[in-house]
């Protein structure tokens, strides 16, 4: 296996485990403040970031799926100056924030502050940043994506951009006011 695949799945193992556990660690230690966690967002939209989390995360394994198994690492060209390793450095731009989202929001909700504000705001907009990038990646993608797993690729990443470059990073903050 290419080491640029292996470093892909260890970013991936590693950052997926710190994404679901901080998840799993706030919500068992926080349970009073689970609502907290939506603002003012109504429940209509929260219904709708119930139906826009899965299926971001449906995305999500939909362009990995077509990163790792559907690209030679060794062949691949991103635009003429960048190789899979830009791959890998975008997962991590997604993975490391969206582990510390969580952490930082509850600290927030326990002791808010204008810092902690602006940490959060930055770690929401880096994991767009990141999305965005593995968007534009695939679109720059030499050879092309194609095929069934092509499109599904570009789909996952549309699903996932909605999420994290838009719903995340400019709705949530919204109804989720700094005091």
């Amino acid at each position: 296996m290419h080491v640029q695949k292996k470093a892909w799945f260890v970013i991936n193992v590693l950052g997926g485990v710190a994404v679901l556990g901080s998840y799993a660690h706030g919500l068992l230690t926080h349970p009073d403040q689970r609502d907290a966690l939506w603002g003012s967002i109504p429940e209509e939209l929260r219904a709708v970031y119930g139906v826009t989390m899965w299926l971001a995360a449906l995305g999500y394994f939909l362009f990995s799926y077509y990163f790792v198994f559907r690209i030679r690492p060794a062949e691949v060209r991103i635009g003429e100056s960048f190789g899979f390793g830009a791959v890998n450095a975008l997962y991590v731009l997604v993975l490391v924030p969206s582990a510390l989202w969580l952490p930082l929001t509850f600290a927030y909700l326990a002791e808010p502050s204008r810092e902690l504000w602006l940490a959060i705001r930055v770690d929401l907009f880096l994991v767009g940043i990141g999305a965005v990038g593995l968007m534009l990646a695939l679109f720059a993608l030499r050879p092309r994506p194609s095929g069934v797993s092509g499109a599904l690729a570009v789909l996952g990443l549309l699903l996932f951009c909605l999420q994290t470059a838009f719903l995340d990073a400019f709705v949530w903050p919204a109804f989720f006011v700094a005091g």
